[in-house]
């Protein structure tokens, strides 16, 4: 089979190197490995088989197809022809395979194979299609199918493109001269095999002289030394790839890369100033900022970072100074309080350091620096200032009104040294125990004191300045009230005594202890006797214990203390005599005389009341006081007897009431069989429809059954049937509807109650729902008015009195037809 011809000079030179290829291998068909086949004369017409060597019946080239031609024609791709063609139109071409029919073409007729549509060869490279050569007739293969390839060839269509860009970039500033920064790519979607479409070079369009790039391989670098962040920090490069090894003709692309200098330590810190001057006011509070200074640098970040402190001045331990980590700045605070008056003026000498000192920039050094700070005090008008912030005094608790306890003293500590005056801050002296002098300071006492009510005053005095009041000094005075003996001691609590009747003589009933309010120094003392009036009495005496001691509970005081458990001098109550009786004389009553140590000694008296008990063998009470005596009377078991009478009779009136509550009358009169309608009232809760017992509505449907037959029936009544029915066919009351029943069952009763001769002698209200025409007087409801054509006359209405005046005046003297148009 012959390989088509191609267009182009390329494709004749590709061609005949084909040709010569093939015709030094002895045939121009392909090769049996490249799937050609070849009919054996010796077989039948349809199997084939392949043979070492025999005369081949394809003869093609290897096809070449330009992408992107713009033509109008279909490009025209090559030629097949089978030896079995002989021109005589019995063999047509068939061609299979990828883009067949859509993209490629062939004649059925000469075999020329023409491409419809643009090729691009970035989307596909080749084609793999399938030719066969069959009879037009039978169209049964004539040759076996065989396989060939289109390849699309490459044109330089495709420009270099920066996948990754744009680039950011960074490179630390004063590099030197070659440092790399970064490396970009291109890449070209041309064919790499084939010419140099798809060979790139870089090159720089904007961005020199201070950058640099290789061509090869993309690498840029620095192409200038020591570039200063501080003067330009970013700057803005254009890259550009371009393929055919940067020949004319050649596509390009660009992309843009952002380099930014980062800082580096290569500059030290400096003040603006070789020296600053603050002003602070006196009364500035302690830890207070005086000023805020910073030495400036012109890195940045950690870089920028710097220490401050203080070398040397003439205010040792007055002012501090720290580094604000937000700003860098360098706060001096205060230490100590300011006093105008000591010392107006501070001068002091500041270092700023930087922290993160890079070595590679020491030559650019010393990366710290030096000032001066001048801080000078200004004076303000402070308040009076106390001597002693606290002044501590005594005062006796018997000290007269007037009496001086002490003298506070305040001055101005301005240079002005204005007047004093002095007053008492009522706050801590509520009740006013205590006055000031205005001018002296000297504090008196203005009442009578009581140290049991307050031993100690904490006083706040002010101190006020005479020519400007609103500078107001504040001290304190802690006055102590002195004790004098003048309290009394009583008994420690209040003592219940207990006197068992088996009390044998000289048998201590009850240990007595005293308290004071006072507080002598050298402590309590107390002194126990039994008062005069019963100091020789025969039945009780007292022994003073002197040295010995009690405990006494704190609860049971009457005071206050601070100590949990205190002793004091105890007495003892002894028995003279035993045989106590309760009915002799159930309480006692002992004076007590206790007496302190105190100058001049106080005494009192205090009754102890000693109750005489029943006790056990171990002395324990079982009763006190006076014997209760039982009076005579009944024996317990007459009381019982009667209170068993009085609960039978109770039980005997509860059972007749439920009985009579219980009892009910019948509702319904058994021996009249009376069936009327009857009006129950009780207290029950009905059962709703189930609840028959008053009224069964079944024996109105069986009034056959109820009916009694000694009834006289002997008077016929006047009174008509409400329904009249043929001789001989009234209805059974089962076989008629509920109201027939019904109206049908009052109209009976109504003949029986009119012709019983025996009917008892009682009004009877009969209440029936019924009107119509069974009515002697008809219907007066109006709401048949409408329809009936009567012309009764309703004059007479005028004679039944006011009540039927209204009635009276609608239908009276008109026409009935005429009342409702």
């Amino acid at each position: 089979m012959m390989g088509g011809c191609c267009s182009g000079i390329c494709r004749a030179l590709a061609l005949l190197a084909l040709l010569f290829t093939l015709w030094e291998r002895g045939c121009l068909g392909l090769n049996p490995s490249s799937g050609d086949l070849e009919k054996s004369p010796h077989s039948d017409p349809h199997p084939w088989e392949v043979l070492n060597r025999h005369k081949r019946s394809w003869v093609w080239n290897q096809f070449f197809v330009l992408e992107e031609y713009t033509g109008n024609e279909p490009l025209y791709v090559g030629k097949l022809h089978s030896d079995v063609d002989k021109g005589d139109g019995k063999v047509k071409y068939v061609l299979s395979g990828e883009g067949a029919t859509s993209i490629f073409t062939i004649d059925e007729n000469t075999g020329d194979i023409h491409a419809t549509k643009r090729l691009d060869r970035e989307a596909q490279a080749y084609y793999t299609l399938q030719a066969q050569a069959v009879d037009r007739l039978t169209n049964l293969p004539v040759e076996p199918k065989s396989e060939f390839v289109v390849k699309v060839q490459d044109i330089n269509d495709n420009e270099p493109k920066f996948l990754d860009g744009p680039y950011l970039a960074g490179v630390p500033e004063m590099s030197p001269l070659g440092t790399m920064v970064v490396q970009v790519a291109a890449t070209d979607a041309d064919d790499p095999t084939y010419g140099n479409s798809a060979r790139v070079v870089y090159s720089i369009i904007h961005g020199q002289p201070y950058f640099s790039v290789e061509p090869k391989t993309g690498i840029i670098r620095t192409a200038l030394p020591n570039m200063d962040r501080e003067t330009r920090d970013q700057y803005v490069l254009v890259i550009q790839a371009k393929d055919m090894v940067g020949q004319m003709g050649g596509l390009s692309g660009t992309t843009s890369v952002t380099v930014t200098l980062t800082d580096v330590n290569d500059n030290p810190p400096r003040f603006t100033h070789k020296s600053y001057q603050y002003t602070v006011l006196e009364s500035l509070p302690v830890q207070s900022v005086v000023a805020r200074i910073k030495a400036a640098d012109a890195d940045i970040g950690s870089n920028a970072e710097m220490d401050y402190r203080i070398m040397d001045g003439d205010g040792p331990g007055m002012f501090n100074i720290t580094t604000d980590e937000e700003t860098q700045d360098g706060v001096i605070s205060l230490l100590k309080p300011l006093d105008f008056e000591t010392k107006s003026s501070f001068s002091l000498r500041i270092e700023a350091t930087n922290r993160n000192i890079d070595s590679n920039f020491l030559s650019m050094g010393p990366f710290s620096d030096i000032t001066s700070v001048k801080v000078t005090v200004e004076d303000v008008n402070e308040p009076p200032v106390f001597s002693s912030p606290l002044g501590k005094m005594v005062v006796s608790e018997d000290a007269s009104v007037g009496t001086s306890i002490g003298r506070v003293s305040a001055h101005d500590p301005d240079t002005t040294n204005s007047a004093i005056r002095y007053s008492i801050d009522r706050n801590t002296d509520l009740e006013r125990f205590f006055n000031v002098d205005a001018l002296s300071g000297v504090i008196s006492t203005a009442k009578p004191l009581d140290r049991e009510a307050n031993s100690v005053h904490n006083l706040t005095i002010f101190a006020i300045e005479s020519q400007d009041p609103t500078q107001i000094g504040k001290g304190s005075a802690l006055i102590t009230v002195l004790d004098i003996n003048d309290n009394a001691p009583v008994f420690a609590i209040d003592y219940e005594t207990l006197l068992c009747e088996n009390a044998i003589p000289g048998q201590v009933i009850q240990t007595i202890s005293a308290v004071d309010k006072d507080e002598p120094l050298s402590g309590h003392r107390f002194y126990f006797a039994l008062a005069a009036p019963v100091a020789g009495n025969l039945n009780f005496t007292l022994r003073d214990n002197k040295g010995a001691t009690a405990i006494i509970s704190l609860e049971k005081l009457n005071f206050n203390t601070q100590a949990e458990n205190l002793l004091y001098n105890t007495a003892s109550i002894l028995t003279k005599r035993g045989g106590f009786r309760r009915q002799e004389q159930p309480v006692y009553r002992l004076p007590v005389l206790i007496m302190d140590s105190g100058s001049p000694a106080l005494s009192s008296t205090n009754t102890l009341s000693v109750r005489v008990c029943d006790c056990d063998s171990d002395g324990v009470a079982l009763s006190c006081g006076a014997v209760a005596y039982t009076a005579t009377g009944l024996s317990t078991g007459a009381l019982l007897a009667i209170l068993g009478c009085i609960i039978t009779l109770l039980v005997m009136v509860l059972l007749i009431v439920t009985m009579r509550r219980r009892r009910k009358e019948p509702l319904i009169l058994e021996e009249e069989r009376d069936i009327r309608e009857n009006i129950v009232r009780y207290d029950d809760e009905g059962g709703g429809e189930e609840d028959t017992e008053a009224f069964d509505m079944v024996t109105l449907r069986n009034l056959n059954v109820i009916r009694d037959p000694n009834v006289r029936r002997d008077v016929t009544p006047d009174t008509p049937t409400f329904f009249h029915y043929p001789s001989g066919a009234r209805p059974s009351y089962k076989s008629l509807p509920d109201n027939v029943v019904f109206r049908e069952f009052i109209w009976e009763r109504l003949k029986d109650a009119d012709v019983d001769p025996s009917a008892p002698p009682y009004d009877s209200l009969q209440t029936y729902a019924f009107e119509g025409s069974g009515s002697v007087a008809e219907s007066l409801s109006s709401l048949e008015s409408l329809s009936t054509d009567s012309d009764q006359n309703y004059d007479y209405l005028s004679n039944w009195g006011p009540r039927f005046k209204k009635l009276a005046d609608l239908y009276g003297n008109c026409d009935g037809t005429s009342v409702f148009s």
